[in-house]
C-alpha cells in the first residue's frame, strides 16, 4: 500500500484486516476439518491442527478486500500478496 496521507485519519490506515471474532469464539464456532481444508486446497503451509488453533484461522479474521475497499480515501494499493504459510507462534 502507499499512504494518501489523509489528516482526517492523522496519515494512518489500518495495519490488517481486523478480527471477525473472538479467539473463544473462533475455537467454539468454527469447524476444523473445513479450515485446514481451505488452506489445503490454497496450498497454503499451516499448522492448525487442533481445535484450539482456530483462534488465529483464516475465517476468524475480516476480509481483507472489503477492509480494503473500506479504506480507498487512506492508500492505494500497490502490490497483493498471496500467503504462503499461516503458522500460529
Amino acid at each position: 500500500m502507499e499512504g494518501l496521507g489523509n489528516p482526517e485519519s492523522f496519515t494512518s490506515c489500518s495495519h490488517g484486516a481486523g478480527r471477525a471474532m473472538s479467539r473463544s469464539m473462533a475455537i467454539k464456532t468454527l469447524d476444523l476439518v473445513h479450515e485446514k481444508q481451505h488452506l489445503d486446497e490454497l496450498g497454503i503451509i499451516h499448522s492448525i491442527q487442533t481445535r484450539k488453533d482456530l483462534d488465529e484461522a483464516t475465517s476468524a479474521y475480516k476480509d481483507i478486500s472489503k477492509v480494503m475497499s473500506q479504506q480507498a480515501d487512506l492508500v492505494k494499493i500497490v502490490y497483493e500478496l498471496t500467503p504462503l504459510a499461516v503458522v500460529k507462534g
